[in-house]
């Protein structure tokens, strides 16, 4: 008992030297790739080489991680799915079905063609490692779509639609390589034509329990009020979900998709998304770590030409690939490259698919560390393609004449990014005294909803400076940022300002520190979003408990003071106590400071 007592101690030990290690190494990198312009993934991608077994060796075990750290993978296809309820996918099926298995078809041909043709690897060998290659990064893509805003924009739809379908031909791929296995027949796996049949009757039961089971947990939840509950709920949807796909020999990764899509019309979607979300970004990060422990750098050594030029060879051929078939789908010629550029590397899933080939006999182990190196490798050059790429995204979608150009608005007294519930008042107050506004907005879902009602809504990321531009910003007297959007920051202020210094710039803001980092920006002014509704209910509040009329426009006057004076002070030092003296506290009635009107 004292030996396992010992090892035990030693293990839990280990852990948390390795969880330090980890979690600091991904710190610094992290910092330093973000603080240039590289992106977290490639940071957690250094911090895991360097520190791994083929680096410094500070930590080892990178496969075991890499199994836990999927699940950052599970959770981020959840939280895709609370984005998409049934009718919306049934309005991707088009690009998800068409485009999407074009684009896995023809990938992987091109690449199993130049796999076979240019090495000495077998027939089945290079269709076990070319297929693979044409999935891409999930978890580089849509982290980066979701961030930016984008993933509701047709261009972000067009990309989740080929991921989506890339992690659906995950079940396929594997029964092909199944197929050409040539070790002996595992009694335990179904065969492939029964795996189409787990994969339909698993999405059903799915969409039942989510209907019949999940949807009363939740309404009973949130009548018990305990928020733990929902981080409880919805991890054990996603997990359970997983699981059963697993059970069945099937995409984990999918069956958390369907789970999120079974929640994405629950009232609750949005509290159970912000509750799994740090799950998610944590898991995610260890994954890309993980990638980054189990790269053979000796196999990069002893083979940089050959690994470097498939490597290049992976994105260029998907990239020609991915821009015809865009091509074809009457895609603009900037957007299509820039979604070319943004699907061009290898995914995570070709790592699980390449250990597969080589448990089925069909390439050795060294075969499948290199190519895992390839993957990673073109995964690396992610982030600089998706620099390229945003700056080509943009582009009127001409099938679609709801979703205009700004650049075909008239030149407009006033622009009003963000046409939500926030930017409709603004902009029918102007439109109330005939100045005239051009709006613009980029969810589509927004756009058509405003075209109901007879609003013109032009399409854009109204950040962007050229977009702007186009819009007529640079005659406009006003510009209004409506959105709530988290790249609204004060490098972005600035820049608008800047670069339309003749226009009054209004921002609104989510709360006061944002308020605080937008004042700071100077040039503009700032309105906190909920401000002025708040002091309404204020007022409600004393009304319902019989304050006077008298008292109650002083308590309105004294906080509007105390509160300016606060926020003065904040801006001018930087710190979010300051001015804390200013704050009504209890017992402070007698001494609440008058204000002269």
């Amino acid at each position: 008992m004292d030996a396992q007592a010992a090892a035990a101690a030693a293990a839990s030990q280990s852990l948390l030297y390795e969880g330090v290690l980890l979690l600091g190494a991904a710190l610094v990198f992290v910092m330093i790739f973000r603080k240039f312009g590289l992106g977290a993934v490639l940071g957690y991608l250094a911090a895991g080489a360097l520190i791994g077994p083929q680096g410094l060796a500070l930590v080892g075990d990178g496969e075991s991680k890499m199994a836990i750290a999927e699940i950052g993978i599970v959770l981020l296809l959840f939280l895709v799915g609370l984005e998409l309820n049934p009718s919306r996918l049934w309005r991707l099926r088009r690009d998800i079905f068409g485009f999407g298995f074009a684009q896995v078809m023809l990938c992987g041909l091109a690449l199993f063609a130049v796999i076979y043709f240019t090495t000495g690897f077998t027939l089945a060998a290079a269709i076990a490692l070319g297929l693979p290659l044409a999935l891409s990064s999930t978890a580089q893509v849509l982290p980066g779509l979701k961030s930016s805003g984008r993933i509701n924009s047709p261009f972000g739809e067009r990309a989740f639609s080929i991921l989506l379908f890339q992690d659906l031909s995950i079940v396929p791929l594997i029964t092909i390589i199944a197929a050409l296995s040539r070790a002996p027949a595992d009694p335990s796996a179904p065969p492939g034509w029964m795996l189409g049949v787990y994969t339909v009757g698993a999405i059903v039961g799915l969409v039942l329990v989510g209907r019949f089971v999940l949807s009363p947990l939740l309404r009973l939840v949130g009548r018990l009020g305990e928020r733990e509950l929902f981080v409880v709920v919805g991890l054990f949807t996603v997990l359970a979900s997983a699981a059963v796909m697993e059970a069945l020999h099937l995409s984990t990764a999918l069956g958390a998709f369907i789970a999120g899509v079974m929640l994405a019309d629950s009232p609750y979607r949005h509290e159970i998304e912000s509750d799994v979300e740090p799950f998610r970004s944590i898991l995610l990060g260890l994954f890309f770590l993980a990638v980054g422990m189990v790269l053979d750098i000796q196999a990069i050594i002893d083979n940089p030409v050959f690994v470097l030029a498939m490597a290049a060879a992976v994105v260029i051929v998907k990239t020609l690939v991915i821009y015809g078939l865009a091509r074809l789908w009457k895609v603009d010629s900037k957007p299509a490259l820039g979604l070319a550029l943004l699907l061009s590397q290898g995914g995570e899933f070709g790592f699980v698919l390449f250990a597969q080939a080589r448990d089925a006999l069909l390439i050795e182990n060294e075969a499948a560390s290199l190519f895992g190196a390839i993957v990673t490798l073109s995964m690396a050059s992610t982030p600089f393609l998706m620099m390229i790429a945003r700056r080509l995204e943009f582009s009127a979608p001409r099938d679609d004449p709801d979703m205009a150009d700004p650049g075909e608005a008239k030149r407009n007294r006033a622009i009003v990014v963000g046409h939500g519930r926030f930017g409709q008042t603004v902009a029918q107050m102007l439109t109330a005294v005939d100045a005239s506004v051009t709006l613009i907005d980029k969810k589509p879902q927004q756009i058509e909803l405003s075209e109901e009602y007879d609003v013109k809504v032009y399409f854009g990321d109204g950040l962007r400076l050229d977009l702007l531009r186009r819009a007529g910003a640079d005659q406009a007297e006003l510009i209004a940022l409506c959105i709530d959007d988290g790249a609204l920051d004060r490098k972005a202020v600035e820049a608008i300002a800047e670069a339309f210094p003749q226009a009054q710039l209004l921002v609104r803001v989510f709360d006061r520190r944002h308020l605080i980092a937008i004042e700071q920006a100077g040039h503009c002014a700032a309105v906190r979003e909920v401000f002025e509704g708040s002091i309404c209910m204020g007022r409600l509040a004393l009304e319902a408990l019989e304050t006077t009329a008298e008292e109650i426009n002083d308590v309105e006057q004294a906080f509007r003071h105390n509160d300016q004076t606060r926020l003065d002070l904040q801006i001018e030092s930087g710190d979010l106590h300051a001015g804390d003296e200013h704050r009504f506290r209890v017992g402070d009635r007698a001494q609440r400071p008058a204000v002269e009107g």
